[in-house]
């Protein structure tokens, strides 16, 4: 009798096991994908807290522009952007958010947003370092049934590396001889994404504005969208300059 109950609990107790790793294996891609939207929104709020406390705001685009006159007959004159001043910018903004990112692994809640669904681990995060969080079973599993309720499910995430930045610029043709600018820096961060049984790579993209506006450029007297066609040229009509008799 003692043997059929020790087999019996055997097989109950490997029967349980079983279900809750069946379970677990169904329910891992989604707890993944759950996990990884929510560690981008709560990296790129941490991003965007660290660029709001800056000082200055985003640049006019006259503040990055240089002009440089052209030494030949025509008097034309270059314009270049001011690099020194672009990657000052870059190298204060890539810091700046290394340094948001490392005080929220420490478990610096000041450094995290505030969001009603997500409950922080702050022991966790300064004993063993990374963002720990942690939100119900049926919200992670998205059962509409159990809403919040079940228990919950630990989530974490590490940034791998240093923050990468890079400078991206948008030039758009506005009006005639008229250019719209944008100069905005690419940030990109890393991540290491765990959860329980399983964990996942991700990246975190970020565009921060560096410096925006309109490069007015003088109008030509004979204006044409040199797109080949048949459209003909406009000229702008100039006064003359009167010769001295």
């Amino acid at each position: 009798m003692q043997r059929k109950l020790a087999i019996f609990l055997a097989c109950f107790i490997l029967s349980v096991a079983g279900l809750f790793y069946w379970i677990n294996a169904r329910l891992t891609p989604t707890y993944l994908q759950y996990a990884e939207v929510q560690t981008n929104k709560i990296a790129s709020m941490v991003i965007s807290k660290a660029i709001n406390t800056r000082i200055a705001n985003v640049l006019d685009v006259n503040d990055i522009i240089e002009h440089v006159p052209s030494e030949s007959a025509n008097n034309m004159v270059t314009t270049k952007f001011n690099t020194e001043i672009i990657n000052r910018v870059l190298s204060d903004t890539q810091s700046l958010v290394q340094s948001h990112l490392e005080q929220a692994e420490k478990g610096n809640l000041s450094s995290l947003p505030y969001l009603d669904d997500i409950e922080y681990d702050k022991q966790t995060m300064e004993d063993q370092g990374g963002v720990v969080f942690f939100v119900p079973m049926g919200q992670a599993a998205n059962i509409p049934l159990i809403g919040n309720l079940g228990p919950k499910i630990p989530i974490r995430f590490h940034v791998i590396g240093n923050v990468q930045s890079t400078v991206v610029q948008s030039i758009d043709e506005f009006g005639i001889n008229n250019a719209f600018v944008d100069i905005s820096i690419l940030l990109k961060v890393n991540v290491q994404i765990i959860v329980p049984l399983a964990s996942k790579m991700s990246t975190v993209e970020q565009k921060i504005p560096v410096a925006m506006g309109l490069i007015q450029g003088q109008v030509p007297q004979i204006y044409t969208k040199g797109d080949g066609g048949s459209a003909p040229s406009v000229e702008v009509p100039i006064n003359p300059t009167p010769v001295p008799k």
